[in-house]
């Protein structure tokens, strides 16, 4: 803090937010700027390399929280429906439930963060999701546990919104790539810990288990970020939040959302016609508006920032819904146990979890592009290889798929990640977040959409027994084909983003 190294930020605040009437930037006592602020910049001390790792350390514990909670809740899923007697569709619900709230949220929340403060929209989503998690546990009807999981969502999305555009705030061009691959190897190692850990939980202690964790883990993230983090960042402050444009931006979301998983039901058309109209609104309204929920120019000429967002939602659309169908056929086809059949999920996760940062340190040096689509190509081959799935297939032609696929995600995300951070203005980092976040968020709940369109069509709202396990099988296959396709139609999207590094790096 008192090095004397300096950079510019467009009024950021310092610790405890201070604030005067001309600028929400207040000069704490024993500060002194050695140069004036230049037009709307200020000057502000650079964080220290100690206050980048603890940054870095909160944003990696919120961001192995979600995850975890996620990929256990798959393995869970059997015992859930075993106690609530519900049926496929219901159980995609207990997913699909946090994933639109997730997505509905992060852009107004990003926005708003850039107003009051990141750090403080973090602390607070921190908080919801760690109560959530404890009255999912509690659930009495699995028609309340969809809710809370809409609740938690909420609080995931204040997360998703700040914790990204943080670390790419204080990491600069040349170490971004890696805190970035960081943060995201620790998603993959709450991936990893997730169906294993999940598993274990399930059989031994039941299903709620697994949302008591993330009290104790939530409090420590907590702890950690009042006591580590003393810095405050708000470039928008002192402007004001487009309430109405982000009302019409929840609806438009939320009917598109809603229509994709009513698929195939003649509604389904209906709620998509309804968001694309909302969308057409919303496009209108946030050209005149003087500070808009999204400033559009951030895609004006910005062909990196529009490919990689479109194929970061190819990638998880193709992938999200993968452990959920291994999930129910490795437990109902093969047999396995909710531990076991979590064991071998981990398979995917630690691929991804060791290969992540590597990538990321990688995507510094070499093109981004040029890794995230050897990736995404390497996903789509593992996914082929599910294709073939049947009641014998065996184990290790199983973990091999998911190996590939690990392995596969782990080069593709972190560049595609550190090429859309890096493609935009630090005044444009909160957007720029947000819509990777959403991106992901949509391209999970593709993903969820197409298992479930698959469960409505072979299966429909027969509870699973084994009298329909040759329907699940169908399930599995043509959703794991509609997969691949999707995969390798991201290919195309990743190749074509252009470029980020100049030709003289």
């Amino acid at each position: 803090m008192h090095g004397g190294y300096y950079r510019d930020v467009p009024c950021a605040i310092w610790p405890m937010q201070g604030k005067n009437a001309a600028c929400p930037v207040r000069k704490p006592s024993g500060y002194h700027y050695p140069l004036t602020a230049i037009t709307a910049n200020f000057r502000i001390p650079m964080i220290d390399a100690r206050g980048k790792k603890t940054i870095l350390f909160v944003a990696a514990l919120a961001s192995f929280l979600v995850p975890f909670t996620g990929s256990s809740i798959t393995i869970a899923l059997p015992a859930m429906a075993a106690q609530f007697n519900a049926d496929a569709v219901m159980l995609g619900w207990i997913t699909s439930a946090y994933i639109i709230s997730a997505a509905i949220f992060i852009v107004p929340f990003g926005r708003y963060a850039d107003i009051v403060g990141r750090k403080r929209i973090f602390l607070y989503g921190v908080i919801l999701y760690t109560l959530a998690s404890f009255a999912c546990a509690i659930a009495p009807s699995v028609e309340l546990l969809i809710l809370l999981r809409f609740i938690q969502g909420i609080g995931g999305a204040m997360l998703f919104a700040t914790s990204l555009a943080i670390v790419t705030q204080v990491f600069e061009t040349g170490e971004r790539g890696w805190a970035i691959g960081i943060t995201i190897a620790t998603v993959y190692a709450g991936l990893s810990l997730g169906p294993f850990l999940g598993g274990l939980l399930t059989d031994h202690f039941g299903w709620p288990s697994i949302f008591l964790v993330n009290v104790p883990l939530g409090l420590i993230t907590i702890a950690f970020t009042l006591r580590g983090i003393r810095h405050e960042w708000a470039d928008a402050a002192g402007e004001t939040l487009d309430r109405a444009g982000a009302v019409i931006y929840c609806i438009m979301l939320f009917t598109f959302i809603n229509g994709m998983l009513l698929l195939p039901a003649p509604s389904a058309f209906a709620w998509i016609s309804a968001a694309l109209i909302a969308g057409a609104v919303f496009y209108r309204w946030e050209r005149k508006m003087d500070h808009p929920l999204i400033d559009f120019s951030v895609f004006s000429d910005n062909r990196t920032f529009v490919f990689s967002n479109i194929a970061a939602m190819i990638n998880y659309g193709a992938t999200f819904g993968v452990g959920v169908l291994l999930s129910l056929y490795l437990q109902y086809i093969q047999g396995f146990s909710a531990a076991s059949a979590g064991l071998i999920l981990v398979a995917q996760p630690v691929i991804q979890m060791i290969f992540s940062p590597i990538a990321g340190r990688l995507s510094d040096r070499v093109e981004p592009r040029v890794v995230s689509t050897a990736g995404m190509a390497l996903t789509a081959l593992g996914l082929s290889f599910c294709i073939v799935l049947s009641p014998s297939t065996p184990l290790w032609i199983i973990v091999g798929s998911l190996m590939v696929m690990g392995l596969g995600y782990g080069l593709f995300s972190s560049p595609n990640t550190n090429a859309i951070m890096s493609s935009v203005e630090k005044r444009h980092l909160a957007i720029a977040s947000g819509m990777n976040a959403t991106m992901r968020s949509t391209g999970q709940l593709l993903s969820m959409a197409i298992a479930m369109f698959c469960f409505a069509v072979f299966i429909g709202s027969e509870t699973i027994t084994p009298a329909v396990y040759p329907a699940l099988m169908t399930s599995v296959t043509a959703a794991f084909i509609i997969f691949t396709a999707l995969c390798v139609v991201g290919v195309a999207a990743s190749w074509v983003r252009g470029t980020i590094h100049s030709d003289t790096e």
